[in-house]
């Protein structure tokens, strides 16, 4: 694909941001910003997030994360979310002044039509220098496309809070149909549906599983006309995160969507209401997601589904199976979900991590990576000399190991133990303060 998207949280870590009426800046756009990187990532869209996590960026870091996802290019488009503040109502878009308003105006028409009030677009200038841009995203991002949007004011009086707090994944929405307008990309994906040439409300109802009645009463429409272009809310379960959505293709039936998603026939025939086995090319089904069953996992630089596979106790297959995958590419922050691990090989009576030696490895680099020594190792595995085969089984003693979850971070965690950031990060050879759900720490 031509363009790429790099999609950037405002703020993060020791600065907050924005914070009025129940909403901290920080944490609403990184919100907004996850819903948007998924929703391209689903339209099969390039795209990288700077932050998934509570992380302090400077503008440096910043910067030079946005310039490394996909390189310096006019067909990087760069997403700047963020909260404004200071009394005024509605949103507006900042675009550099290496570009055009073309992008701006159309995610502007896409967040009116969620029923926010849009102020402007504009650009800013550096007041010491011109012909310079006055926002450093813009000034010092080469020449990408880079854009800020402010989604409404916090401390408004008129309806931005509310609409900040309820409606953020409509606003996320209508910046990435906008983005997709821009870029000339079929976009029907989530709770929304463009209307194409030769569509109905009863060909779409059908297709999403759903009923014209119901497509009507959610649209606020009093007649079944439509017109090509005009978007549609489509209902979706109220547990859309328990779900993947999958669109039928030539030679599908529901046996084998339930055996490549692990699941089966009745439980998609429940989760869609289907009267019958009979399936449409292009019918859009949700497949639950056993969720006991599957950890999730974001793409980091240098991974690989084997890689992946080996740090999970699983296999490339498997990974790829869950995820629905037909290549072993991957793309950095790519969101997997990984098959839950039935022994983390963890033994909290012994106390001791068991590892797999690869190809390498010596005993000093796996001391050097567990904060250990060469001796320690020796007399705890009773080995008479360094030599290492492969496949071998090394116990590392530790003193406790953390399954990383939801919500977790560096801070949260040396909080919980007594110790500290720093030493958590020392201990398990961190350069930064992004977590992964899944990931094992040792405290």
């Amino acid at each position: 694909m031509k363009y790429k998207i790099v999609i950037d949280p405002g703020h993060g870590g020791d600065d907050p941001g924005a914070s009025g009426n129940g909403i901290i800046e920080k944490d609403l756009v990184l919100d907004i910003s996850k819903e948007m990187y998924n929703i391209f990532q689903s339209l099969g869209v390039p795209v990288y997030i700077t932050r998934l996590d509570d992380s302090t960026l400077s503008p440096d870091e910043r910067t030079r994360l946005i310039l490394n996802a996909f390189g310096n290019d006019p067909n990087v488009i760069v997403i700047s979310n963020h909260i404004n503040a200071g009394g005024g109502d509605g949103a507006e878009i900042i675009y550099a002044l290496r570009n055009n308003d073309t992008l701006s105006n159309l995610i502007a028409d896409e967040i009116i039509a969620t029923g926010q009030n849009y102020r402007k677009s504009y650009q800013r200038r550096l007041p010491s220098d011109s012909s310079k841009d006055y926002y450093f995203i813009h000034r010092n991002t080469g020449v990408t496309e880079p854009i800020i949007v402010e989604y409404g004011f916090l401390d408004s009086t008129a309806d931005d809070p509310n609409l900040l707090k309820s409606k953020y994944k409509d606003l996320a929405n209508a910046v990435v149909r906008g983005v997709s307008k821009y870029i000339d990309l079929p976009y029907q994906i989530g709770e929304v549906y463009i209307v194409k040439k030769g569509d109905s409300l009863w060909s779409i109802a059908r297709a999403y599983n759903t009923t014209v009645d119901e497509l009507k009463k959610l649209n606020n429409l009093s007649t079944n006309l439509l017109s090509v272009g005009q978007i549609l809310k489509i209902p979706v379960k109220s547990e859309v995160e328990n779900y993947n959505i999958y669109t039928v293709v030539k030679g599908d039936t529901l046996y084998k969507i339930a055996n490549q998603f692990g699941v089966t026939v009745n439980d998609i025939i429940t989760a869609n209401n289907l009267k019958s086995n009979t399936l449409q090319i292009g019918q859009k089904l949700s497949i639950p997601i056993l969720k006991q069953e599957n950890i999730e996992y974001y793409v980091q630089s240098g991974d690989s589904l084997w890689s992946i596979a080996r740090k999970f106790n699983t296999t490339v297959d498997e990974i790829k199976k869950l995820n629905n995958l037909t290549t072993n590419l991957l793309n950095i922050n790519q969101r997997l979900l990984i098959p839950k691990e039935t022994d983390n090989n963890i033994s909290e009576e012994q106390k001791y991590y068991e590892y797999t030696v690869i190809s390498g490895d010596t005993l000093y680099s796996i001391a050097r990576k567990y904060n250990t020594t060469v001796n320690e190792l020796l007399s705890y595995n009773n080995l008479s000399s360094t030599a290492l085969s492969l496949g071998q089984k090394i116990k590392i003693p530790i003193e406790f190991v953390y399954t990383v979850k939801k919500g977790d971070t560096l801070y949260s965690i040396a909080q919980n133990y007594n110790t500290t950031v720093d030493n958590i990060k020392k201990k398990n050879n961190l350069t930064s303060n992004s977590l992964s759900i899944g990931q094992l720490l040792l405290i």
